[in-house]
């Protein structure tokens, strides 16, 4: 009995320690007051004011857009370089899959660097561009690896039976092999749009003056002082995160479910 209570203090206190931040994050959020200290009353001033933000809009639709096309960009290099990786023998395969792994172990204030490093090398003026050749680049090995299980499992005889019944390469490959590999893409899409959409450090080593994501606004903004429309655009992010995560699961769970027979 002891032990079980034990256990349930356990996880309780690293619940608290995982969540609490969050939940007085969302409680400031309503304050009417700009005290972190005072509650002052309950207001959704502060979502007002969000929204009528012109540089905060800015720096959202900015993020949105580069982690999309980046993750979408990089979606469709690493899968092919997968399959391209796959197709080789063991030693070249290896070697690359080594090579692959290198931008995931490196500290990201290395990446940030060494990707400034080459823009100023080519003279490259730093912008939007900059940013998002930055983000396809080091989300490419994300997508490699979460397709590469996806292909090892495939079965190569139903692609060669393809081609046998008539098939062309490319009409194969999207009916035969893409239909199996699409779970190991949609993963790696969904990580690399995270990953793009979380970044920090090598967006603000890689990005102009003239633009800002999320994350570089947000640094710009505590340097000068935490404003309570900061609280409520964390709020709404973790709320649309959340009743995503909510979604999928239970959408996962649905398709789990084993159906009965009468």
């Amino acid at each position: 009995m002891v032990k079980k209570f034990l256990s349930r203090f356990y996880i309780g206190i690293i619940l608290l320690f995982l969540y609490a931040p969050i939940i007085i994050l969302i409680v400031l959020s309503f304050n009417r007051s700009k005290s972190r200290s005072k509650w002052g009353g309950f207001t959704l001033h502060w979502y007002r004011e969000l929204f009528q933000n012109e540089d905060i809009m800015s720096a959202l639709s900015t993020t949105l857009i580069i982690a999309l096309l980046s993750a979408l960009i990089a979606t469709i290099i690493g899968t092919t370089a997968a399959i391209a990786i796959n197709s080789m023998k063991k030693t070249p395969r290896f070697i690359l899959m080594s090579i692959t792994n290198i931008p995931m172990l490196n500290a990201d204030i290395v990446t940030g660097i060494s990707f400034m490093l080459i823009f100023v090398a080519l003279n490259y003026t730093l912008g939007f561009t900059s940013v998002l050749i930055a983000h396809i680049t080091f989300n490419i090995p994300y997508v490699i690896l979460s397709v590469m299980p996806k292909l090892k499992q495939l079965n190569p005889h139903t692609f060669e039976a393809a081609l046998d019944l008539g098939a062309s390469p490319i009409y194969a490959f999207f009916k035969v092999i893409l239909p199996d590999l699409f779970p190991g893409v949609l993963s790696g899409f969904f990580l690399a749009f995270t990953m793009s959409l979380d970044d920090f450090v090598i967006t603000h080593f890689t990005k102009g003056p003239e633009i800002n994501t999320l994350s570089t606004k947000i640094y710009t903004e505590v340097r000068k002082g935490i404003k309570p429309e900061i609280y409520a655009l964390s709020t709404l992010m973790f709320i649309t995160v959340l009743l995503l995560l909510i979604f999928i699961n239970r959408r996962n769970a649905v398709k789990n479910t084993p159906v009965r027979r009468v």
